[in-house]
C-alpha cells in the first residue's frame, strides 16, 4: 500500500492533528507510556481512544516503556491509573531487558541504586543485593527519593563505585519523566554522571536497540508474521529516547510536543507553537517523521 502524503506545512517536522491522518500507513505502533497515555498520575483519555481505534482497525499496539520494572508491574500501574486495556496488545519494558542483562552476569552480587517502588524488578531474579563493597555490578533503577534528591546527592557514592570499577546496568535511560505537572529525575541522569566519571554503563531501554528488538519480537508473535519496519510507527514525547531510538531501529516516529518538551515548544497560550518547533527541530540530532501536540484519533 502506498503511504498517504503528509500534510504540507512550514514545520521541519510536519504537524498533524490526528493519528487517523496517517494510521493507514502502519500495521504496528510502538507507543511510549509516560507522557503519551498518562502523565504519571492521570490517563490521557484521548490517547487511549486513539490507540484503541488503531487496534479496532486491525493494528497492533505494543507499549514500549523505560520503566525499570517488569511488564506485569507496568500493566498493574496502567490499570491503577485508569489507562484502558483496549489501548494495547502487550507491554515491553526496560525492566524486562534489565532482568535479562542481570541474568547474564557471571557473578550475581548486585548493588542496587533506586527506590522501594522498583522492588518488582528483583522478583524471580536470581541476584543477591549486597553492599557496594561486596558487589560485582550495579543496577540503577533511579533515585531513592526522586521528589527531593538531585544527581549531586549521589556524587560521592558514584565516585566510590567508579573507584571499584563496577559496571552499571541502567534500568531506565530516561533523564526525566512527567509526574503530573513536575519533571522527575530518572536513572539515566545518574548513569550519565557515572559515565562522565569513566564508569561503564549498559543501558537497558530506549534509545538503545535491545528493547526495540524485544518489542519487534513481541509484535511478531501477536501478528503471526514479522512486520516490515516501514509499517511500524513509534510514538513518544522525548527526542533523546523515543525519536532517536526509532530512527536508529529504522522505523518512523511521531513526536508529541505536550510532554517533557512542553516548555520549549508551547507558547503562552499553552498550545504548540510552530515557530518554536521550527527553531527547535534543526538543533536535534534525530528528526521525527511528524509532530503532533497530543495523541488524538
Amino acid at each position: 500500500m502506498q503511504k498517504n502524503r503528509m500534510p504540507n506545512n512550514q514545520s521541519n517536522a510536519p504537524i498533524i492533528s490526528h493519528l487517523c491522518d496517517i494510521a493507514a500507513n502502519y500495521d504496528v505502533i510502538f507507543s511510549d507510556v509516560w507522557g503519551v497515555v498518562h502523565n504519571g498520575l492521570i490517563p490521557h483519555a484521548a490517547a487511549g481512544v486513539a490507540l484503541t481505534e488503531f487496534r479496532r482497525n486491525g493494528g497492533v499496539v505494543v507499549m514500549i516503556s523505560n520503566a525499570p520494572r517488569p511488564a506485569w508491574s507496568v500493566v498493574e500501574q496502567l490499570n491503577a491509573i485508569g489507562v484502558v486495556s483496549s489501548a494495547y496488545d502487550a507491554v515491553v519494558t526496560s525492566g524486562d531487558v534489565t532482568q535479562g542483562l542481570a541474568r547474564a552476569m557471571h557473578d550475581p552480587h548486585c548493588f542496587h541504586i533506586g527506590a522501594e517502588k522498583d522492588e518488582p524488578l528483583f522478583r524471580d531474579l536470581a541476584v543477591k543485593r549486597v553492599s557496594k563493597e561486596k558487589a560485582s555490578f550495579i543496577i540503577c533503577t533511579g533515585l531513592k527519593d526522586d521528589e527531593t534528591e538531585t544527581v549531586a546527592d549521589y556524587t560521592d557514592l558514584l565516585a566510590d563505585l567508579r573507584n571499584r570499577d563496577l559496571p552499571m546496568i541502567c534500568a531506565n535511560p530516561d533523564l526525566v519523566v512527567e509526574r503530573g505537572e513536575k519533571l522527575i529525575l530518572c536513572a539515566g541522569a545518574l548513569a550519565d554522571a557515572y559515565q562522565e566519571m569513566g564508569g561503564k554503563v549498559t543501558h537497558a531501554g530506549k534509545p538503545h536497540q535491545p528493547i526495540y528488538e524485544a518489542t519487534h519480537a513481541k509484535a511478531t508473535g501477536i501478528l503471526g508474521k514479522t512486520p516490515e519496519k516501514s509499517r511500524i510507527l513509534a510514538i513518544g514525547d522525548a527526542i533523546r529516547t523515543d525519536v532517536a531510538g526509532a530512527k536508529t531501529f529504522g522505523i518512523d516516529s511521531l513526536f508529541l510536543s505536550a510532554g517533557i518538551h512542553t516548555s520549549e515548544l508551547h507558547g503562552g497560550d499553552g498550545r504548540l507553537s510552530p515557530a518554536q518547533l521550527n527553531a527547535f527541530m534543526p538543533k536535534q540530532a534525530f528528526q521525527p517523521m511528524a509532530t503532533s501536540e497530543y495523541l488524538i484519533w
